[in-house]
């Protein structure tokens, strides 16, 4: 998992390059977050670790504390999280998640760039099967730690752990509906959590070749640079 995992690493830092759009990305997370559970982090596990990912992206705590209190005005913008499937040129699979105020704005702006770009929109949960959904988090290395110990204890919530020797941070891959229970247990445990977020996991990779991976590119990018869109994922194999 762990070049897979570095390719999705490269194309984010890639995203995060802009530092503006990462903000606003993490900051309308962090606005949902707060108007489901409230806007206090000891109370609102998905906020705090939202919180996390913002400090581990230098968002500035000003910029976070706006995002918060946005969930508690009347005239904040009602966003709905909405996921578009479906096949980008040369068969495919993407993945868009997105945080829109405006579906009809969204679906229409999505379903474009799949047209323009030789691929077409598919319904939603049709490419579930090509995926799997899962938490990660990235936590500090702690001193005197049993990694044996922990990959045992992470087997509880169907996780498994990613532990380099002088790595800067450890992965952990866990079930999708088991991100709060893993995110309790490190922080009780003591360890630093420092981003944690949702991924979808290709099953399979597709092999392209340089000229098709241009064209993919390019419509991934369209994606990205989409103020809705928050996330996008792929099954096309990374670049050796």
């Amino acid at each position: 998992m762990g070049r897979a995992f570095e390719y999705r690493k490269a194309r984010k830092l890639k995203r995060w390059g802009n530092m503006s759009r990462t903000f606003t990305r993490i900051g309308k997370e962090i606005t949902i977050a707060a108007k489901a559970g409230g806007p206090d982090p000891d109370t609102n596990p998905r906020l705090r670790a939202l919180m996390q990912n913002a400090k581990a992206a230098n968002m500035p705590k000003d910029t976070v504390e706006r995002a918060i209190k946005k969930a508690t005005e009347k005239d904040a913008g009602d966003y709905k999280e909405i996921v578009y499937e479906g096949y980008g040129p040369h068969g495919i699979a993407i993945v868009v998640e997105t945080a829109t105020d405006n579906n009809q704005r969204t679906v229409a702006n999505v379903r474009s760039y799949f047209n323009k770009h030789g691929g077409s929109l598919g319904t939603q949960g049709s490419l579930s099967f090509l995926f799997d959904h899962k938490s990660v988090f990235h936590i500090k290395p702690m001193d005197g730690a049993e990694t044996e110990e922990l990959e045992l204890d992470l087997m509880d919530f169907e996780a498994e752990l990613e532990a380099e020797a002088e790595a800067e941070d450890w992965l952990i891959y866990g079930a999708f509906d088991q991100f709060s229970n893993i995110q309790k247990y490190l922080e009780d445990k003591g360890f630093e959590i420092i981003s944690s977020e949702f991924e979808r996991i290709p099953t399979d990779y597709k092999e392209v070749t340089p000229e098709q991976r241009e064209a993919i590119e390019k419509l991934l990018d369209k994606f990205e640079e989409d103020e809705d869109v928050q996330n996008v994922f792929h099954n096309m194999k990374e670049d050796e």
